[in-house]
């Protein structure tokens, strides 16, 4: 009997925890999952008779260390700063590791250790990273076959409420963690275009947008993700003269949420001082310039430059952020605080069903001819517990743990999944589960 040793059981675990265990006695698997949360991590078993739920607290070095030492294969849905923790003892201990983060430089050191022992690492195995990069090498690995050559691609992915759940002026809530939302950004995006490389600061990353189509589920758009440049080599596309990755929001999102960052709103480096009694409209008004004679909507306006009868400030005015309701808390950054509001806002009601969009674009050249290929996808979410983030995240994830325990998956060390014989079999198991590609080629000429 195999044991799967799962640590982390959130949202984005819940299908995983669902396949594996509905997968189990075929396989012959023990699954145990741990949570710091004792009652969370009881309820994503369902009293299955192959699944054990315990408290698991990754701080406790001797209980990490055990679970590790007694399990086969462990799958880290931690987050992410904790990875490496569980990454150098399953090396230590001859262990099997596989979880949807990306490759810290911790986890990459480990690499040549791994594959000496012959462990598998496999990292980026969920949806962004990770159902992006198995689709994305599909079709440049279909291009190169018949001869083509790439001269540009770009990839954007964004959880998003789905359409007939979308009821608010920001046409977003939150799906995920509502944090990695608030500091999303906060470093230069790096990127090629057209054999230039290009440079956007945190300051100018959310004017910075392009809009594009996606099937049926209408208008987006996308601001660009950190780093793409480090995605050439991912990919094999050393010499690519465009590559840029980024990220899905409805159009107007960049625009409201680029006065959060024009004012300071998403600092989250200090403590905002006399908080205990600070209202909303207080804190908003704590970033803009001493002004006795305007209103704070008015200050506002004035600093960053917007109308005040436009759609972004009738989007912040929804928000409360002028309200003078008390913030209630006694110490917070300003990113916590708008973190506050943001989660009473953009909540998901409790009938909301989310979505997961994502569109890659292939330019290339073949015969002479330019032509382009989109592929487009789009997953919508089962309830409030098989959302299509738990889906996208949780699915590739422990498709890949079967596929690896039955020896379909060889590869060894730290990974990611952009081999075929890893993304080839993962993404014909996604079919069953709804996550298809819709491919659309054209010619450019």
């Amino acid at each position: 009997m195999k044991k799967i040793l799962i640590l982390g059981a959130g949202l984005s675990s819940s299908s995983m925890i669902k396949y594996l265990l509905d997968h189990s006695n075929e396989n012959n698997w023990k699954i145990r999952v741990g949570d710091m949360s004792l009652d969370i991590a009881t309820k994503k078993i369902e009293n299955h008779e192959n699944g054990e739920a315990i408290k698991f607290d990754v701080f406790n070095e001797q209980q990490r260390n055990e679970e590790i030492e007694n399990s086969d294969l462990v799958i880290s849905m931690l987050p992410a700063r904790f990875h490496h923790l569980v990454a150098a003892k399953c090396v230590k201990s001859g262990k099997h590791m596989v979880t949807a983060s990306y490759v810290s430089d911790e986890i990459q050191a480990l690499h040549d250790e791994a594959v000496s022992k012959e462990l598998l690492l496999l990292n980026e195995i969920g949806v962004d990273p990770g159902i992006d990069h198995m689709s994305a090498m599909k079709v440049i690995d279909e291009i190169k076959a018949k001869g083509g050559e790439l001269l540009a691609f770009k990839s954007s992915t964004g959880g998003l409420v789905a359409p007939e759940f979308d009821n608010n002026p920001w046409n977003y809530k939150f799906t995920w963690n509502p944090r990695n939302v608030v500091v999303a950004g906060q470093s230069v995006a790096q990127y090629i275009d057209h054999g230039k490389y290009k440079y956007v600061p945190y300051n100018q990353l959310f004017k910075r947008t392009e809009r594009m189509s996606i099937l049926d589920v209408g208008e987006f758009e996308m601001y660009p993700n950190r780093d793409s440049l480090s995605y050439r080599k991912t990919y094999g596309l050393e010499d690519i003269p465009t590559l840029l990755r980024g990220t899905l929001r409805r159009p107007g999102y960049g625009a409201g949420w680029n006065v959060f960052v024009q004012i300071g709103a998403t600092d989250d480096t200090y403590n905002v001082a006399g908080l205990e009694s600070m209202t909303y409209r207080e804190f908003i008004n704590s970033f803009l310039p001493y002004n006795v004679k305007d209103s704070v909507e008015q200050k506002l306006c004035d600093y960053v430059g917007i109308d005040p009868e436009s759609e972004t400030m009738s989007r912040l005015k929804w928000l409360g952020i002028f309200d003078d309701t008390k913030i209630g808390l006694s110490e917070a950054t300003p990113a916590q605080i708008l973190q506050k509001l943001l989660e009473e806002k953009w909540a998901l009601d409790a009938e909301d069903k989310d979505m997961i969009a994502m569109q890659h674009q292939f330019d290339y050249v073949l015969d002479g001819k330019n032509k382009r290929i989109t592929s487009s996808l789009v997953v919508r979410g089962k309830d409030q517990v098989h959302t299509a983030m738990s889906i996208t995240v949780g699915i590739p994830v422990a498709i890949a743990t079967k596929l690896f325990l039955n020896g379909v998956i060889k590869q060894k060390g730290v990974i990611v999944p952009t081999m075929k014989d890893v993304y080839e079999p993962v993404l014909k198991e996604l079919e069953e589960y709804g996550i298809v590609f819709i491919e659309k080629e054209t010619d450019l000429d």
